[in-house]
């Protein structure tokens, strides 16, 4: 990614760049005029096939066409003595590629001369065919990757289990990640993974050894058992355990406070706690009903339940606005404005949307289409111009962590989609995508029957019928309220 630019700077730099005409500081003078250190950056990177049919980089100009040395009679060492291509320099007159070539083999090098495992030769050689170098330098410099990465090197066989034994970190994760996209490392569902590891250390938070053995079932009888039958486990239901689990452990430590035990837990017990406390304590709810079906409490304890219907909705005005500004800017990141589309006109989840691949997207010069599950959305123009822009110019191949990645919205792990609450927090610089969804939903009520819009949406008949029952109730306060003003001024208007 090119650095910024600062502003032009007139009184500081006189000369004006013999390419972007801009008042930078001059870093080379070519045949065209003295060129700022940006454009001098840019030129060394741009790479092409010359008007002489020459391949490679294309430093110079000619009629304002990238053109070779040769051509253009540009002076500039891009040879590289290490692979003999022509490429941006990085020391040593070798290039980035090269250079990353030997940090990895230096840092990737197991200790007494033995040779890398089969694991780190994989990730060995997915590193050094990155074709972004120079974001595989940038990475691998850093201080706490490089001690990683020869910690792994000393290690004689690389696993799961091996890996997990290391700190905790993000780079493990993402180290991790490369070893099992590049299938050097089985694939394994790696929240379910999380989850085990994050619920041992929940369980010390449990005060009392009796209800630990009971949070201990609840999370192997329940939440786990419900994770190995998914197949894999999604964002939500990972974080939905781990809030359910939280909950209990704040119950079962406040029962413990008062000499309670679980079994002589009351309705009154249930009333205090949850007044005294914020409102995900009605979340224990869940516990509660496990504890019932396995036995442990009187099947009639209650929480008062969560109140629905109270989240806030962008309305219509606010809606097209939005719609119009993101089908007419170019100054957001197009992956951003095509979600922000699908939030805003069709009311899709965040959730569905991260996990869109290009099987599900299908662009043609006439139409572009996204499928959810059975349901094909339309894109017309100006709403399909991002997801045009996305197919036209794929950019997932450029390191290591993506190198055959077919989502839509990749995200920072490697082989894996964006997280949906990394989207849902890009999207907020602009809106809540949660209030624009149900904006979205309960203006449409307005306009098509419950059947048809749940059909084309790819929602349950119920969801889009509570929205319906909102958007009537909100009606018919309207009617209300013009029929007392009414009454109220023909009252005043009377003789």
């Amino acid at each position: 990614m090119p650095r910024p630019r600062k502003a032009s700077d007139p009184p500081t730099w006189p000369e004006p760049c013999g390419r972007c005409a801009e008042h930078h500081q001059i870093a080379v003078r070519w045949p065209d005029g003295g060129i700022c250190g940006y454009c001098y950056q840019q030129a060394k990177r741009t790479r092409g096939t010359c008007a002489c049919g020459h391949e490679g980089v294309l430093p110079g100009r000619v009629d304002t066409l990238p053109a070779c040395r040769s051509c253009s009679g540009v002076q500039l060492n891009i040879d590289c003595i290490g692979c003999g291509r022509e490429d941006e320099l990085h020391s040593g007159n070798r290039c980035w590629s090269c250079i990353l070539a030997a940090t990895v083999d230096r840092l990737l090098s197991p200790p007494d001369n033995q040779p890398p495992s089969p694991a780190l030769r994989a990730v060995a050689t997915a590193l050094k065919s990155m074709k972004r170098a120079n974001s595989g330098m940038t990475w691998i410099q850093q201080p706490h990757v490089t001690a990683f990465l020869q910690q792994l090197a000393a290690a004689p066989v690389i696993t799961h289990a091996r890996l997990d034994e290391l700190p905790a970190s993000r780079t493990r994760e993402y180290v991790r990640g490369l070893l099992v996209e590049h299938n050097a490392l089985p694939r394994r569902d790696e929240l379910c993974a999380r989850f085990s590891d994050w619920s041992e250390q929940a369980l010390e938070r449990v005060t009392s050894q009796k209800n630990r053995d009971i949070i201990r079932r609840y999370i192997r009888w329940h939440h786990q058992r419900r994770m190995n039958q998914m197949g894999e486990v999604t964002q939500g239901t990972f974080l939905r355990a781990k809030q359910s689990v939280t909950v209990a452990i704040e119950l079962l430590n406040w029962l413990t406070e008062r000499d309670t035990e679980l079994a002589e837990l009351t309705q009154a017990h249930l009333d205090r706690w949850q007044a005294e406390g914020p409102t995900t304590r009605g979340i224990a709810s869940r516990f509660l009903d496990w504890a019932t079906r396995t036995s442990l409490i009187d099947p009639s304890l209650k929480l008062q339940p969560h109140r629905r219907g109270t989240s806030p909705r962008l309305d219509a005005a606010a809606q097209a606005e939005l719609v119009h500004n993101l089908s007419h800017t170019t100054d957001i990141n197009p992956r951003d404005r095509a979600a922000a589309i699908l939030v805003l006109v069709f009311g899709q989840q965040v959730s569905d949307i991260v996990q869109l691949t290009w099987d599900d997207v299908t662009v043609t010069e006439d139409l572009v289409t996204v499928t959810f599950g059975a349901v094909e959305i339309a894109l017309t123009p100006p709403l399909d111009e991002p997801w045009r822009e996305l197919a036209a110019t794929p950019t997932h191949h450029q390191t290591a962590a993506h190198p055959n990645s077919n989502w839509v919205f990749r995200g920072g792990s490697p082989g894996r989609h964006i997280q949906a609450s990394t989207l849902t927090h890009r999207l907020s610089k602009a809106f809540s995508s949660r209030a624009a969804r149900l904006g979205t939903l309960h203006e449409l009520t307005k306009l098509a029957p419950v059947a048809i819009i749940a059909e084309a949406l790819g929602y349950s008949p119920a969801t889009i019928d509570r929205h319906a029952l909102a958007s009537s109730a909100n009606y018919m306060e309207y009617m209300s309220a013009l029929s007392t003003h009414q009454s109220e001024a023909g009252v005043r208007s009377a003789p």
